[in-house]
């Protein structure tokens, strides 16, 4: 294959020479043609200069499901500014992850705990120094289900849209300032698109936190939710990373094992409530019934039967000899009948 040419090198034996001076004595300059450019450089993304330096650990610990497994990488793929890492061990305490977010040069951090392979718990962390939130995860849907439709551009930086009760409660808006701080990709990052094509919308409904992901379409500016979509339940909020003293916690918050425990005591009442209500229908069914008076017309047509005479028979009748033969039964009847003539006479 011939070799490609460097931008602006001159093409071989096409650059002209000086011609001859003319009678004047003053030299004329080289005409050199400039051949046109093989490759188009387009200009950098951004001309500013990445000063918001925000980087999220995103992993989990041991003992997630698939679920958990593909939300985390929904998280990952939707911020550009995030990184991973291997699962963390179930004896290893919390406050070890301030380490590997000080080796991963990572100062938020998103953990997903798992607990009983069916109780999922999300921690936001600002490292080292806090402020840090546990919720409890419900109702997850990732974005490889056939509902969401949407589509957004990979790295393009999000719009984050918050309900005006963030603004109104002190703990909500400390959690607004920590989802903007997590969530939200830093301006002139190297892995972001300069484009705005999608919203991260925190809602509050039932004292829980309603994560949704819509596309925004550029002819009619209406929204196409895209996934992942979650619910948080806000368990506490604590002063350090991953513990500390308790700044808020939640009392509409019921754990899990108390859910399930409820729902096994309502299902007992149920059927002991079935048992109660047969007792009491055996029990009426037993009771006295209400007595009706004799009808004397009921009588009237009853005629008695006539009483047979009672013979009483003193001889052991003779048994029946067995025969299968009808032949053999024939013959022994007539060997009777005969005995029976001969005594006659």
């Amino acid at each position: 294959m011939a070799a490609k040419r460097k931008r602006g090198a001159l093409s071989a034996g096409k650059a002209k020479r000086a011609r001859s001076a003319p009678s004047g004595g003053e030299a004329v300059p080289e005409e050199r043609s400039v051949p046109p450019q093989e490759y188009s450089i387009p200009p950098p993304v951004s001309q500013g200069k990445w000063k918001n330096k925000e980087r999220v650990l995103i992993f989990s610990s041991r003992g997630i499901n698939f679920r958990t497994r593909h939300l985390m990488q929904d998280l990952r793929t939707l911020m550009p500014h995030s990184k991973a890492d291997t699962k963390m061990d179930r004896k290893d305490q919390l406050f070890v992850i301030n380490e590997v977010c000080e080796m991963k040069n990572c100062n938020k951090c998103i953990f997903f705990e798992a607990k009983k392979k069916q109780d999922l718990y999300m921690w936001l962390s600002n490292t080292p120094h806090g402020p840090s939130a546990k919720f409890l995860v419900q109702n997850v849907h990732t974005l490889a289900e056939l509902k969401m439709t949407g589509n957004c551009l990979r790295g393009s930086r999000p719009l984050l849209s918050f309900d005006p009760i963030f603004d109104q409660e002190p703990h909500y808006t400390l959690l607004k300032e920590l989802f903007i701080q997590i969530f939200s990709t830093p301006q002139y990052h190297p892995k972001s698109q300069p484009f705005v094509d999608h919203v991260f919308t925190f809602s509050i409904t039932d004292e829980r936190i309603w994560f949704r992901n819509y596309q925004i379409i550029e002819e009619d500016a209406s929204l196409v939710e895209i996934g992942p979509r979650f619910v948080l339940n806000l368990i506490k909020i604590f002063q350090g990373s991953f513990g500390g003293p308790t700044l808020y916690e939640n009392p509409h918050y019921q754990s899990p094992n108390t859910h399930r425990r409820l729902i096994k005591l309502s299902v007992a009442a149920k059927f002991r409530e079935k048992q109660q209500v047969k007792e009491v229908q055996k029990i009426k069914k037993k009771g006295t019934k209400v007595l009706v008076e004799e009808d004397p017309t009921e009588v009237v047509f009853e005629t008695p039967a006539e009483e047979k005479p009672v013979e009483i028979q003193f001889v052991k009748p003779e048994s029946k000899p067995i025969v299968k033969d009808k032949k053999k039964l024939r013959k022994i009847q007539r060997k009777k009948q005969k005995k029976l003539f001969r005594t006659e006479g």
